[in-house]
């Protein structure tokens, strides 16, 4: 396997459990440019990226690489980009996709937007018809139409396309319109960062001479009250201006928990469009333009596969038809309906047991050796937090509950107690093998209970 195909590999799988905005945040611009017996190099765009990867997604690049590659032992990350070289080199099909993926990231302007987002390819069905015909308008008369837009939906049902589609319209109506796109991870990241270095004036400052902000995932705004508090001056001095704000959510403004009601009522104030899940046409029709923008298809029955066993997640589906093309590309033929079944069989792996708050508070307790109203307690013994903070950890990774459910569950303590335990959890993940290992324990007892 070729660095470019098994880093291809390695993104596609790291995109069925991310945003889209985060994933091209994080993983434009990069590749791998050595590969050696044990250890490969990747390169990224800058030094924030090369420490954000680091600390967050090394452990599982480096559990897909050796799952491609036992050999490998070691993965390092180093600044700078990576030159593509055409002349007197044949590419095979996977290289030349990799190298055109690397060609439109350094084409990338300081917009932030992806210019293969757009309202073309965007399939549109009953179950997105309204936030597309508020999408297009929105960039036919941006200020002045539905504004602020809020899409919410849940993951990976295409919001962020219909976001970038948004922008990159209204950069071809009105090249002239100074536009951003960002993340809401991105732009708490700046905010934190200008209060840090005393510059935050001059980041407001900057935000506030654009005309037209997109910003992707607001939800996670949720608790930051600082940047919460920033935010809704710059999105004050826009608004006023008559200036376009485009957001979305995997909820609507009133489910956000945490959020300050002056922004929560601004977000409301304008047009509010969701995004619900596609029926089975409208899977298949997905799967068919997306193998027609890869320049590839897969037999009838493989569509229909992957259509009818992945219901709710636009981005899984993709991601399940690009091992399909890929499968075929390294093989060079047709995959069959039993070959696919095989390459995908954790698609169809009998659903877990119905999981309950309360059978996962009494299932942290018992592993812990713990009585469950030790859990819901108030006590601040170290042997009790840790556990708790599993409990709401999971309650939020695994049932997806709201921050201030889960701390009504965990004894009616403050939401923030909840978000603090979340963050804390996730952190400690990225570099303590034994917390992994004992929440994979407490979810296999979970999941035959």
């Amino acid at each position: 396997m070729t660095k470019e195909t098994l880093w291809q590999t390695i993104l596609a799988q790291i995109q069925l459990n991310i945003s889209e905005a985060n994933f091209a945040t994080w993983f434009k611009n990069t590749a791998i440019i050595s590969k050696e017996k044990e250890r490969i190099l990747v390169s990224v765009p800058n030094s924030f990226a090369k420490e954000w990867i680091e600390n967050k997604y090394r452990k599982t690049i480096l559990k897909i690489i050796r799952s491609q590659d036992p050999a490998i032992k070691k993965i390092d990350f180093v600044v700078g980009k990576t030159k593509i070289k055409k002349e007197n080199v044949v590419l095979t099909d996977s290289e030349n996709e990799r190298s055109e993926q690397l060609e439109l990231n350094l084409r990338q302007d300081k917009t932030g937007l992806n210019p293969r987002y757009t309202f073309e390819n965007f399939i549109v069905g009953s179950f997105n018809e309204l936030a597309h015909a508020a999408a297009w308008a929105v960039s036919e008369n941006p200020g002045l139409v539905y504004n602020p837009l809020f899409i919410y939906g849940k993951v990976g049902l295409g919001k962020t396309h219909l976001l970038q589609a948004i922008g990159n319209e209204i950069n071809k109506r009105f090249p002239q319109k100074r536009l951003k796109y960002i993340s809401a991870e991105i732009l708490t990241s700046g905010i934190v960062s200008s209060i840090k270095n005393r510059t935050i004036e001059k980041f407001k400052a900057s935000h506030r001479k654009i005309d037209v902000l997109i910003v992707d995932d607001i939800q996670f705004l949720a608790g930051k009250e600082k940047t919460q508090e920033e935010f809704f001056h710059i999105f004050n001095t826009l608004y006023q201006g008559q200036k376009q704000i485009v957001l979305s959510s995997d909820r609507p403004p009133k489910a956000i928990p945490a959020l300050a009601e002056r922004l929560r009522s601004r977000f409301e104030g304008g047009m509010i469009a969701d995004i619900s899940y596609p029926d089975l046409e409208t899977r298949i029709a997905i799967l068919k333009a997306k193998s027609q923008e890869k320049k590839t298809q897969v037999p009838d029955q493989v569509y229909e596969f992957l259509a009818s066993t992945i219901q709710t997640n636009i981005r899984e589906l993709e991601g399940a038809l690009n091992k399909v093309i890929l499968y075929q590309k390294t093989r060079n033929k047709k995959i069959s309906l039993t070959e696919t079944k095989a390459l995908l069989k954790e698609l169809t792996a009998p659903p877990l047991k119905k999981i309950t708050p309360q059978k996962i508070i009494q299932t942290v307790a018992e592993f812990y050796d713990l009585k469950e109203k030790d859990i819901i307690s108030n006590s601040r013994r170290k042997e009790v937090v840790k556990p708790r903070q599993i409990a709401m950890y999971l309650l939020r990774e695994k049932l997806q509950s709201s921050y201030p459910f889960i701390a009504r569950k965990l004894g009616g303590k403050d939401h923030t107690t909840a978000i603090y335990a979340f963050k804390k959890i996730s952190e400690e993940l990225e570099r303590d093998e034994n917390l992994e290992k004992d929440l994979n324990l407490i979810w296999i007892r979970l999941s035959n209970v």
